[in-house]
């Protein structure tokens, strides 16, 4: 088939064996024939496309499945990630069940904004020389994750790009810190790279970075904001719900965190239905 028929935006992603198409437009019956020949000359095992509304019964139609939803994804309209694997085991559910308990667990708790940072805790955006501190922060808390915070080149760059960085330090020590990675194109954020050290666990941290993100997407006129969260964590599930995120399914065996494929909950918020004081 004529590859001129349509038109995509794929990204190759080896390390976790993935295609992901962001978006695209033009013969869905060609884009099959172009993924199949892409899985077979990488040897990648798993694909998610970012959907629109109208094109999900086609997809469905050629064994993709829907895994879950970013609502206001594209300037308002919703994305649905279709996923195909290319092996059974990629799609083998690991702890399926007990990732569903625990997210019950996660939406009965109350929605709840974090309360005052207290000292000696500090919360401020983050500037390049934070960035060998946060390599060693990553290097901790993961053994293997998606991106390369591992590669202090790598996080100076986002450090000098303007990505939305903020970090909490204890005793002038970084021990927790996230990003945001805002996709101008279609007026999203999705907040990611989120690192608390073990020791400082439970102390809400999290919810006060993603509080002070938020602020500063909603000055960029950001308002659709989402997240993929560890499903076995139940800490950082906690934190979004709590937030007002709402979860939207599930990703299956979706990337390499630490020492394994983990599935991943889709988690989203609305940001232009807060008041300014929010």
């Amino acid at each position: 088939m004529n590859r001129r028929d349509f038109s995509a935006l794929c990204i190759q992603d080896s390390f976790n064996k993935r295609l992901r198409i962001e978006d695209y437009r033009g013969n869905i019956s060609s884009m099959i024939y172009y993924i199949k020949r892409e899985l077979d000359k990488h040897q990648l095992e798993k694909v998610i496309i970012k959907s629109r509304y109208e094109q999900v019964q086609s997809w469905l139609q050629h064994g993709y499945r829907l895994e879950a939803t970013i609502p206001s994804y594209f300037n308002g309209s919703t994305a649905y990630l279709m996923t195909f694997y290319e092996s059974q085991e990629r799609q083998v559910h690991n702890h399926y069940a007990k990732e569903n308990n625990l997210l019950q667990k996660v939406q009965l708790l109350p929605l709840k904004c974090p309360e005052t940072l207290l000292s000696p805790y500090k919360l401020r955006k983050a500037i390049k020389s934070d960035a060998k501190q946060l390599v060693t922060l990553y290097k901790t808390v993961f053994t293997i994750y998606p991106s390369p915070l591992h590669d202090l080149v790598y996080v100076q760059s986002m450090l000098e790009d303007g990505t939305p960085f903020f970090i909490v330090e204890y005793e002038e020590k970084i021990v927790s810190a996230a990003a945001a990675e805002i996709n101008t194109l279609y007026n999203n954020a999705e907040l990611t790279d989120c690192a608390t050290l073990p020791s400082h666990r439970s102390l809400g941290l999290m919810k006060h970075l993603m509080v002070e993100i938020e602020r500063e997407l909603k000055k960029k006129y950001v308002y659709c904001v989402y997240t993929i969260a560890r499903a076995l964590s139940f800490g950082v599930n906690a934190a979004f719900h709590q937030l007002g995120y709402a979860y939207s399914g599930r990703l299956i065996n979706n990337c390499l965190i630490s020492t394994a494929l983990e599935n991943m909950n889709v988690w989203s918020k609305d940001l232009s239905t807060l008041t300014s004081e929010s």
